[in-house]
């Protein structure tokens, strides 16, 4: 390949291809902390996620807006472009990986407490590092769940080319 050769350059999307992105994760992170921390740490997290996916969801319908101009449907494409976006963000992003980390690491605790004689400290460190190393494993299954169901559901009322991207 001729290193003068330009290649084409790609948009970046500050919300998926940043370190912004790890701040959907937030909650994750709060969940696997939750034996360790207040509550309000934990709800705390839960804002930056959902912060985050508002955030995402109207850059995705300005994208919208733009891409759509002044033609026809327009207010429509760009409602589905949030909707969709947000949807799937509010469930891979936040509901469902919450839920999972936050059930891991319940029963993780749970499972540590009948099982071992461990301090109790060194149970919720344990049960901590556990939530955190689950969350790389859950994140393309729950991903790709979510495409499914929307797919199956939600974006055939508004066709494919408003699929979250």
């Amino acid at each position: 390949m001729d290193p003068t050769e330009e290649k084409p350059s790609k948009t970046v999307d500050i919300y998926r291809d940043t370190w912004v992105r790890f701040l959907g994760y937030a909650n994750e992170v709060g969940e696997a902390f939750r034996a360790l921390v207040p509550v309000s740490f934990v709800w705390g997290s839960y804002a930056v996620a959902t912060v985050y996916v508002t955030a995402d969801a109207v850059d995705k319908g300005k994208k919208a807006a733009v891409a759509h101009g002044d033609n026809p449907g327009k207010t429509t494409r760009v409602a589905a472009a949030v909707v969709d976006t947000f949807v799937w963000q509010a469930l891979a992003s936040v509901m469902i990986p919450g839920f999972t980390i936050n059930r891991v690491c319940a029963g993780s605790l749970y499972l540590l407490g009948r099982t071992t004689k461990l301090p109790l400290s060194v149970r919720k460190w344990t049960t901590t590092v556990i939530g955190l190393s689950t969350i790389p494993f859950i994140i393309t299954p729950i991903d790709r769940s979510v495409d499914f169901l929307l797919d199956s559901s939600l974006r055939k009322v508004y066709g494919e080319e408003e699929k979250h991207k």
